[in-house]
Formats: structure tokens, C-alpha cells, sequence
């Protein structure tokens, strides 16, 4: 079987880890939403033992991703998940961390508003969500190449794009959600840490 392959995910998997390996440092359930090659996830649970891993996409991505993860012996990476963030609730209850990359500026703003309502559901209290991608700032790119891609996704689908940072913080707030860590990474990426509020009663 051919392995799907993202040089994108190749070329971004270490930098990441060196992130969110300061993040997701107890024991627990990790879902990661749009694993798709599961380049990613393949990497972080090698590098990762005491987390367990939960990969998942979309139906329609789904066979790429079982593809990614065929021949795999890894312990700590469960079964994958059928996972569209539209569905309420999903279909898994409580995770320990939540990892996402490269999805937002994919996702219509209808969808990254219900990837926050659900991440805020099944996040537990104190537990993080690792975001990486691009974003605007005060509506304004952080590079020339990122305006280009923009361009480029609302061309093939007017209902994605680089989504604002304030609208993603506001929708995180919204979710019981605030942010920790906002770290610039290669390629004008970030990766932004948010953690789930305690609720005071």
C-alpha cells in the first residue's frame, strides 16, 4: 500500500513537537482532528509514549488516513475516528488534549465555530488545545506568501481562509477557553495553546 505523504507535515512535525511536547505532558487521551497522511500523529506517539493518541478525519479523508496509519504497531495510537465537526455532540465524550493542524483556514466559519463548540465540550477542565497554522493579526498577514495562499483557498472555496486571530481567541472565550502560548514557528506559521478554564461555582 502507498503511504500518503505531506512535505508540508515532514517538514513541520519537529518543529512542532519541540512545541507541543512542553504542552501535552501527563498521561492521557490526545485527539488530534484532521490527522489525514497521519505523518503527524505517527511522529508525535513515537516521540510521545505517555500519551495516548487519537487520530481522526472527516468520511471523505478517512481512507487517507487509514492508509497513513496501515502497517503501524505503535500502542499508543487508538482505533481512528470518523470526526466531522459539524455533527454535535461527537463521538468521543472527554479528552485529556486536543491537537489540530492546518484545518481552519480549510474549514468554513460556520465549521471553525462548531470545531470550538465541540472541542470546548469534550476538552476536560485544565486540559490544553494545541492549534497550528496560519493567521491574520489585526486583519493583517504576517507575510506576502500568506496572502498569496489566501488568495488561493478563497479561489477554490470562497468559504475558507486564513482565519483572524481575534476572531479565533473571541470563539475560543466563547467555548471556556483562553489562551496561554502564541508561538511563531517556520513557514509563518503559529502555534497557539489554549487552555480550558476551570469553572468557578
Amino acid at each position: 500500500m502507498n503511504k500518503p505523504f505531506s512535505q508540508a507535515c515532514e517538514n513541520n512535525k519537529e518543529p512542532i513537537l519541540g512545541r507541543i511536547g512542553g504542552v501535552f505532558t501527563g498521561k492521557g487521551l490526545v485527539l488530534e482532528i484532521g490527522s489525514y497522511t497521519a505523518q503527524h500523529i505517527l511522529h508525535f506517539a513515537e516521540k510521545m509514549p505517555h500519551v495516548n493518541w487519537l487520530p481522526s478525519d472527516t468520511a471523505n479523508a478517512f481512507k487517507t488516513l487509514q492508509a497513513g496509519l496501515h502497517g503501524n504497531s505503535l500502542p499508543n495510537i487508538k482505533a481512528p475516528l470518523t470526526l466531522d465537526v459539524t455533527q454535535q455532540p461527537w463521538p468521543v465524550n472527554a479528552v485529556d488534549g486536543v491537537f489540530s493542524a492546518n484545518t481552519l483556514h480549510i474549514m468554513s466559519l460556520k465549521s471553525v465555530q462548531h470545531f470550538f463548540k465541540g472541542v470546548g465540550k469534550i476538552l476536560k477542565p485544565g486540559a490544553n488545545l494545541c492549534l497550528y497554522g496560519p493567521f491574520k493579526y489585526k486583519g493583517k498577514y504576517t507575510s506576502p506568501s500568506n496572502a498569496d495562499f489566501d488568495h488561493w483557498l478563497k479561489t477554490r472555496d470562497p468559504h475558507s481562509g486564513i482565519r483572524d486571530f481575534e476572531q479565533v481567541l473571541a470563539l475560543a472565550s466563547d467555548n471556556s477557553m483562553r489562551l496561554m502560548a502564541d508561538h511563531a514557528m517556520p513557514a509563518n506559521n503559529q502555534l497557539l495553546v489554549f487552555s480550558k478554564v476551570k469553572i468557578q461555582h
